[in-house]
C-alpha cells in the first residue's frame, strides 16, 4: 500500500542527488509542486526524463538541479524558447547540461518498455532523420522474420518517477482523467513514484476515461491542491495562460530568474 506522507517528507525520501527523475504530465497534471519541492530540496546531478520538457524542467535546469536531460521537444508552450534550458546549452550556465534527444514516439516506447519489463522498444520511427547519428541510445535493427529496418530505444526505468493526479484514496489508489500522456507508463517503469493530488478521498468515485494507478505500483502519495499550477488539474483548476507569458520575461535574464527562485520558491515556498 502507498504511503500518504507530505511532499517534503515524500522527496526527501525519494529522490537522490543523481537519480534518474521523471516527472510527467502532458499539457494538464503537470507536477510543478513537486518539482519545486526538489528545487527546496536542492537536489543535484539529476538526469531529468521528460516528454516534451517545458516551465518546471526550465526552472530546476536554471536552479542547477540537471546535469543531464533526455526528452523531446522542448519550450514554453504558446509562448517560445526556454531561456535557462538554452543558457545552459550554450553557455553552461548555472552549469553544462548533457542532451539526450528522441521524437516523442520514441520516449513514449521507451516507457512501455520499461513498464512492460522489457530491455528496448522497436518501433518505425526515426527513419528520415538525423537522430540515429546523434543520440547514442537509438539503433537500427532488422525484423527477423521480415527483414524491415526498424529502430530500437532501450527501455527508460527512471529511478523515480513523479506525477499529478486529481484524487487518492486512503489505501493510495490513485486516479487521474483527461489528457493523461504518459503517466501510467512512467509509473509503471519506475523503481519509485510519487502522486501528488488534488484529494484524498475515502472512495474512488469512476469517472469516463479515468486511469486508475493501483497502491501497489505507487510508493507515495502526497495531497497537495494545486499541485498543478500553472498547468491545470480537469475538474479542479484551470490553465494560467498569463504565467506561462510572465515566465518568458523572468527567465530570459539570470537575474530576474534568480530573484524569482529566491522570492518565490526558496524563499516564500509556492509560485506567484
Amino acid at each position: 500500500m502507498a504511503d500518504i506522507v507530505t511532499l517534503g517528507e515524500a522527496v526527501a525520501e525519494l529522490v537522490h542527488d543523481g537519480d534518474t527523475v521523471a516527472l510527467e504530465g502532458f499539457t494538464h497534471l503537470i507536477p510543478f509542486a513537486a518539482g519545486h519541492e526538489i528545487l527546496r530540496q536542492q537536489r543535484r546531478e539529476l538526469t531529468l526524463v521528460r516528454m516534451t520538457p517545458d516551465v518546471v524542467y526550465d526552472q530546476l535546469i536554471g536552479a542547477g538541479c540537471a546535469a543531464r536531460l533526455v526528452f523531446s521537444w522542448g519550450g514554453n508552450p504558446g509562448v517560445g524558447s526556454l531561456h535557462r534550458f538554452r543558457d545552459a546549452v550554450e553557455n553552461g550556465w548555472p552549469r553544462p547540461l548533457e542532451l539526450e534527444e528522441h521524437s516523442h514516439a520514441g520516449m513514449a516506447n521507451r516507457y512501455v518498455a520499461g513498464a512492460s519489463g522489457l530491455p528496448f522498444a522497436v518501433l518505425r520511427g526515426y527513419r528520415g532523420t538525423d537522430l540515429v547519428s546523434r543520440t547514442a541510445n537509438i539503433a537500427p535493427i532488422t525484423c527477423p522474420f521480415t527483414g524491415e529496418e526498424l529502430t530500437a530505444v532501450p527501455a527508460l526505468r527512471p529511478d523515480v518517477s513523479v506525477v499529478h493526479a486529481q484524487r487518492a484514496d486512503r489505501q493510495g489508489n490513485v486516479q487521474m482523467w483527461g489528457i493523461t500522456g504518459v503517466q501510467k507508463e512512467a509509473v509503471l517503469a519506475a523503481h519509485r513514484s510519487l502522486v501528488t493530488v488534488e484529494e484524498v478521498v475515502d472512495e474512488l468515485t469512476p469517472v469516463p476515461g479515468q486511469v486508475v494507478l493501483p497502491s501497489w505500483v505507487v510508493t507515495a502519495v502526497a495531497l497537495v491542491p494545486g499541485g498543478a499550477h500553472p498547468s491545470y488539474a480537469q475538474g479542479f483548476s484551470v490553465r494560467d495562460n498569463d504565467f506561462y507569458r510572465r515566465w518568458d520575461a523572468i527567465s530570459r535574464d539570470r537575474d530576474s530568474f534568480t530573484r524569482w527562485l529566491d522570492q518565490d520558491v526558496l524563499g516564500a515556498g509556492v509560485m506567484t
